[in-house]
């Protein structure tokens, strides 16, 4: 017997991960909570198993449920993609944003600015690491995208947003003199190759305590005690995450800048008025903002 997932679902699953809460993602795709309820409740029936280890403020996904999520960002890009490429819309744009994870708290107040700007426009959201985005924006599969430590390229223009404040965060139980474990995104990542050449640069020993492409993930390692890790600054107040105390660490890496890649497919009017919006919707960020901002 053959088992189809909807799309509709996988994305739903997607959503609540990247704002990071159920009343968040019904809230962005305009369902009721219940409603959002019932779709994991039918993942978890095709997978007999649960979606999420821990719901709530340390939301966690299952390993299953961390599997899962991989195949549905694979299933709903090729989805989009032949959406965009087969229906365009009869009224207003269509956009495809991409957002560095970090920045994923922020989505409802950018997604809220992004329909002032086009009341009529059809906003398609993907989150990952910058360098993943920066592949698909080069290769014409974004619109926009906000990016940590953003790289020209003549497929698009970058506008500057500010620079990140980094820190430490994590507390893993590890004698002084043993290496430090560490929890990484997985490559290729910049902040990765930063957090390395800091403790290489500063002669501390280390080791893998953790690897993994999704933020969900790293958080639940820095919860677990598998390590440390360097993240946005405000990480604790975001997501509760322990800010590291151990007196050895390097400085963090960072300020890291930050910036809008635009295609030039962008309509300029509409592109102008997406920054404004993105960057009031980054207020509660630790970012030092250009004077012209």
């Amino acid at each position: 017997m053959n088992h189809d997932l909807q799309i509709g679902t996988l994305r739903t699953l997607a959503t609540i991960v990247d704002l990071g809460g159920f009343g968040r993602a019904a809230e962005a795709l305009h369902l009721t909570q219940p409603a959002v309820s019932q779709q994991i409740r039918r993942l978890e029936s095709f997978l007999k198993q649960p979606v999420f280890a821990t719901t709530g403020r340390n939301m966690r996904l299952s390993p299953a449920g961390a599997e899962l999520l991989g195949y549905a960002r694979k299933m709903l890009r090729l989805n989009d993609e032949a959406v965009a490429r087969f229906t365009p819309p009869r009224d207003g744009i269509r956009i495809t944003f991409g957002i560095s994870d970090q920045f994923s708290d922020a989505l409802p107040e950018i997604l809220r600015g992004l329909k002032r700007v086009d009341p009529d426009s059809q906003v398609t959201i993907r989150t990952g690491l910058s360098e993943s985005l920066t592949e698909q924006i080069t290769a014409g599969s974004l619109d926009l995208a906000l990016l940590i430590n953003p790289w020209p390229d003549p497929a698009y223009r970058i506008e500057e947003i500010g620079h990140l404040k980094m820190a430490w965060f994590g507390r893993p139980a590890v004698g002084s003199d043993a290496p430090l474990p560490l929890v990484l995104f997985t490559e290729p990542c910049t902040l990765r190759g930063r957090t390395l050449a800091a403790f290489e640069e500063n002669g501390i020993k280390w080791k893998r305590g953790y690897e993994g492409s999704e933020l969900i993930g790293l958080r639940a390692a820095i919860q677990a005690g598998l390590g440390v890790a360097c993240l946005v600054a405000n990480a604790d107040e975001l997501w509760g995450l322990p800010t590291a105390i151990r007196p050895t660490l390097p400085p963090p890496p960072g300020p890291v800048p930050t910036g809008l890649a635009i295609s030039s497919r962008v309509p300029e009017e509409y592109a102008r008025a997406a920054l404004k919006s993105i960057r009031e919707a980054l207020h509660a960020y630790p970012l030092a903002v250009p004077q012209h901002s």
